[in-house]
Order: structure tokens, then sequence, then C-alpha cells
């Protein structure tokens, strides 16, 4: 008999559940039991969640994270929340920081028992960049909200439906030649569901995880260059890369109607590597999986004769 869950029946609030890795844990969480509300500005893009909830398992609540009674109202009520904004455009003190920490305050005067923050490795209040920046004032301020909050940090995010996989291979299949940027930063990409299953893991047990900091990080570490050539190898793709220079790179980041921002780029120059002696996606019970187990499934859409592509030897 399957063990059962400790958030089996308890409500968890995701505060923007709707994006690709909220998603991935509301799946997480359906699957032991727990109700879960979906709060965001659009909850309607989470509705394709809904054949996978029991009657009455699943919520939606519309949130602006700009609005302290909309954050609080959402909130109220939730055994367990957690915040999952992310944004390289907008408002990201109010969203990535000032946000966090009100629902961090709700979820502790009402009650909550857990609450996890969803950060990212390079997080610091004296960061350079407003995402990094903000990302690491929101960790302060929910600590100081919610002490027994965890933090957890995430390298880049893969997997099949958004992420880097399907933005670079749709790059590779129309493109010949590519830039990279950040051609020689390491990462170490992390599979969303692995980065969920952390999530939920914590959630069901506060007084081990509440209070602590985790990285979560996949187990190979990769250049970005190497990440574009293992995307193009799975679509059986003859592809020419070429490193982008960082001055160059700086001029189109400025640019109107680009695909990478400033702040992204300087992320992308900077890489994203778990930081030592900081407690990874282990230590929340999760063995993270490579990139490299996913690719030669994943790519098979994007080759140019889908599953009939001759298989090389």
């Amino acid at each position: 008999m399957a063990r059962k869950s400790p958030l089996d029946g308890k409500l968890v609030t995701l505060i923007g559940g709707n994006g690709f890795i909220g998603s991935h844990v509301a799946q997480d969480l359906l699957e032991r039991g727990a109700r879960v509300r979906i709060a965001a500005r659009e909850p309607e893009k989470a509705f394709k969640l809904k054949p996978l909830a029991n009657l009455g398992q699943l919520q939606f609540a519309r949130c602006n994270a700009l609005d302290k009674r909309s954050i609080e109202a959402c909130v109220a009520g939730s055994d367990a929340v957690v915040y999952l904004i992310g944004t390289f455009d907008g408002n990201q003190q109010a969203l990535q920081a000032d946000g966090a920490g009100i629902a961090a305050r709700a979820a502790a005067e009402t009650g909550a028992e857990a609450f996890v923050y969803v950060s990212a490795i390079g997080a610091d209040p004296e960061a350079e960049t407003g995402y990094s920046r903000t990302k690491g004032d929101g960790e302060r301020q929910v600590q100081a909200a919610f002490p027994k909050a965890t933090v957890i940090r995430p390298s880049v995010v893969f997997g099949e439906e958004a992420g880097l996989v399907p933005m670079f291979a749709d790059l590779v299949k129309v493109m010949p030649v590519l830039p990279v940027f950040g051609a020689e930063s390491e990462f170490q990409p992390v599979w969303v569901d692995d980065v969920a299953e952390g999530i939920a893991n914590a959630l069901e047990d506060p007084d081990t995880h509440g209070g602590k900091t985790y990285e979560a990080a996949g187990p190979d570490t990769l250049s970005m260059m190497e990440i574009n050539r293992m995307i193009a190898d799975g679509q059986d793709r003859e592809r020419a890369f070429f490193p982008m220079p960082n001055a160059l790179a700086k001029v189109f980041a400025v640019m109107p109607l680009t695909p990478i921002n400033s702040d992204q780029l300087a992320m992308l120059e900077v890489g994203s590597v778990a930081t030592k002696g900081t407690p990874g996606l282990a230590k929340l019970g999760v063995t993270p999986k490579p990139l490299s187990l996913f690719l030669d499934r994943w790519m098979v859409r994007y080759r140019k004769h889908g599953r009939f592509t001759e298989k090389r030897v």
C-alpha cells in the first residue's frame, strides 16, 4: 500500500502556479492528494491541469501580485504556500521581492505550516542585475516574515514544453548558423520535475527543511555551447555555432524586440552552477537527472522526418 502523503487533503496555494515550474509543482501535489489553489494573474492558463484533479481538488484564483489585499486573499486558509513568480520584465522589486514578503507574512499570520520561496542560483540583495538582486531581497523578506520558510534556488530549468530546450530547439531547427550568448559559461541544467519534487518534499516536511536554503542543480556541468550542440545532435542536424562577442552581445541586448535583455545576458555570462557547501536536491530526497537522458526522445519532433528519421549507429 502506497504511503499516504502528509499533504493529503491539505490546501497548498501556488502563487504564480500557472507558469512552467508551477504547473509541474501542481501535478506533483495533486498526485500526493493535496488540494491545490492556483493563484495567478491569468489562472486560466493552468486549466489544462483540470483532468489531473479529483472533484474539489483544484481551485483557481485570480491574483494580482502588485496588490497586497489580493495576495492576502489568495493565501487565506492555506496550509502551505509556494511563491513562484519570476520575471525579467516589469516591476521586479514588487513581483519577486515585495510580493513574496507580503505572501510570507500573510501565511505566517494565518497559520500556514510551510512556505517555499522559489529563488535562483546567484540570488543576492547586492547583485548588479535586477533579477538576481530582487530574488535575493525576496529571500530576505520571506525569511524575515516566515523564519521556517524554505528557499529553493534552481539553476537553469529544462523541460519538454518550456524552458531552454524548446527555445534553442526551435532555433536549431531553422537556422544553419547560430550565435551563442555566454558560450563558455557553465550551467547545471535541472529537470523541471526534479525541482517540483524537491518543492513538494520540502512542503511535506517543514520540520526538516524549514529555515533552510537549497540549490537545485542537475548532475552535469555544461557550457552553453555544449547545450546547443547537444540539441543539434539530438535533431540530427549539422549546425555552425559561433560565440557571440560580449561587446556585440551587449549592443544586441539593449535593442528593441530582441529575445534577450541585459539582465538575461549578464546572467548567461556569469553562468549558474551550484555553490559548494550549499545543500542540493539530494538533501531534499531527489536524485537529479541529466539533460542527456531526455534529449533523444524530445528531439524526435524536430528532426527532418520525425520518427521516420534514420537512426544513427
